[in-house]
This record gives C-alpha cells, structure tokens and sequence, in this order.
C-alpha cells in the first residue's frame, strides 16, 4: 500500500492503495487533462460510498471496464 495527501474541500485527506491503483489513477487523470488532486477532488464530490479509497478503486475500475477495447497485436 501506498499512502498519498491531498487537499479536498479544504481538509487534508491521506488515500492508501495498491501500487497499480495509483497507476490508474494517474492514467485516467492523464486522459482527462486533470492533476491527480483535481481527479480525486471529482471523485469525492461524486462518490457514492463513504469510504474515499474504495471509490477511488472504484473510479479506475469503472474507467478501465468502460474503455474501449483494443485489437490485440
């Protein structure tokens, strides 16, 4: 696990997940044009768990399911 700080709604916040987590996380900020921080910060104001960790989890797990498929080479 891996424990990152953030600044949300005016409080500090610490997220710990899995290495790969974080990974996707930082994809799909990339994708979006957003910081890491700003992705957190939409993810937060629209979660639907109380937990921010699992919805983070969540977030990428839907963001990659969602994607769409690419031809295998």
């Amino acid at each position: 696990m891996e424990k990152r700080s953030f600044s949300i709604a005016g409080h500090r916040t610490s997220i710990a997940l899995e290495p790969e987590f974080w990974r996707g996380l930082e994809d799909m900020a990339s994708a979006r044009q957003l910081s890491l921080a700003g992705l957190v910060r939409y993810i937060d104001e629209n979660r639907q768990t109380t937990n921010l960790s699992s919805a983070v989890r969540l977030a990428v797990l839907a963001w990659y399911r969602d994607r769409p498929a690419t031809a295998p080479e």
